[in-house]
């Protein structure tokens, strides 16, 4: 299976708005609010400093997308990216558009010095995540998250409300 990844830009916003809430269901059984969405997406696409969406393709059509923020690490003198909204297509699952999509941005990393790591976060129990990351070669780094939020999430809403 020959998978292209792209660069995304404001043509792909419905997409990867799909993509986004689709995510947000599976993982974390949220519903999320379309106009709040799209604004983040669109917001992203038009300011590189927010971060860069990527998308797999095969025969024209997404299967895939991945998004990745930069945080400065004093400590390491450095950036780390940190990758965010990984979707992959159901039906394009264990075909290697993770891998592809992991390569491109860590092909982009590599050619920059000043990157140090590539980090991501993953929900605690997808054991399938884990394994699929444990594969491209990362490692859990010790951490855990921890959050506050600073306004109400009344944009989002569970399944069970």
């Amino acid at each position: 299976m020959s998978i292209n990844v792209r660069k995304a830009n404001q043509k792909d916003v419905v997409s990867i708005v799909k993509m986004n809430k689709a995510l947000a269901l599976e993982t974390e059984s949220l519903v999320l609010d379309d106009q709040v969405v799209s604004l983040g997406v669109a917001n992203c696409l038009n300011d590189s400093a927010k971060g860069s969406y990527f998308l797999a393709e095969y025969k024209g059509s997404s299967i895939g997308q991945m998004m990745f923020t930069f945080e400065w690490s004093d400590w390491r003198n450095g950036w780390i990216w940190w990758i965010q909204s990984v979707y992959v297509v159901p039906s394009f699952r264990g075909k290697g558009v993770f891998k592809s999509l992991f390569n491109h941005v860590e092909m982009l990393a590599l050619a920059q010095l000043d990157v140090v790591a590539i980090r991501l976060y993953v929900e605690i129990h997808n054991l399938i995540a884990k394994e699929v990351y444990r594969k491209v070669g990362m490692q859990h780094a010790g951490y855990e998250v921890f959050q506050k939020n600073c306004r109400p999430q009344s944009d989002l809403k569970t399944n069970n409300s």
